[in-house]
């Protein structure tokens, strides 16, 4: 099992279930630093998507050789990924790097990858962290799990607003729906709820709400009172 000398929160879900914006905000509030895994799978894409490789030919050896041009830069609260020692976040979010992504994460040698790297990015700080395997492979002693699920139409609403800016119609939520239940279905042996982790359903819940939630969990398992 995983040694764990600092406070580890882990937070998963599926595609589009606001991991990341809210495991950024927890760990602000708690004073801890914010580890996005996703951000490492995204950073292995984007890489390889700047090399001539078609990705019908990209290999997880391939891929993980790309990792010497990935770097993590710790923030106050967070770590932002660079490539080739540049800033990336913008490509990372980008249509060509989503639509890689799942492909990316599905094989071994990359998600051995990447847990390695979110354990050593853990290992001198207190963090949040959310993405694939996070409260079963990466961390299973961590002190907290959540598992955060919500409706596909709304999480296909507000990946939209966030997207565009703007109030999304029924017909662009339809299609981005459509989209997220399929990548559900592929990403569905790799994001798996630990049996210790508590069910967090935010249909109906603002962010605000979300975040209230969980660090009321975390200053609970970690006796830290409000305000710390």
């Amino acid at each position: 099992m995983t040694e764990l000398p600092r406070t580890v929160i882990a937070i998963d879900g599926p595609a589009a279930s606001g991991k990341s914006s809210t495991a950024q905000w927890v760990a602000e509030r708690l004073a801890f630093r914010h580890v996005d895994s996703g951000s490492l799978y995204r950073g292995l894409a984007a890489a390889m998507l700047r090399t001539a490789v078609a990705p019908d030919a990209w290999t997880g050896r391939a891929l993980v050789e790309q990792g010497g041009r990935i770097a993590l830069r710790p923030e106050k609260t967070s770590f932002s990924i660079l490539i080739d020692g540049e800033p990336a976040e913008s490509e990372l979010r980008g249509a060509r790097v989503t639509e890689h992504v799942s492909l990316v994460a599905t094989m071994p040698e990359v998600r051995t990858w990447v847990n390695e790297r979110v354990r050593e990015a853990a290992a001198a700080h207190d963090v949040v962290v959310d993405g694939r395997d996070i409260g079963t492979a990466v961390f299973p002693d961590a002190s907290l799990k959540v598992f955060l699920i919500a409706d596909p139409w709304e999480r296909a609403r507000r990946r939209l607003v966030q997207r565009l800016g703007r109030r999304p119609v029924d017909a662009e939520i339809a299609e981005e729906t459509e989209q997220l239940v399929k990548r559900d279905s592929r990403d569905s042996t790799q994001t798996v709820q630990a049996a210790d982790a508590v069910l967090l359903d935010t249909t109906y819940l603002t962010q605000e709400e979300q975040v209230e939630r969980i660090v009321a969990l975390a200053r609970a398992v970690t006796h830290r009172p409000s305000g710390t």
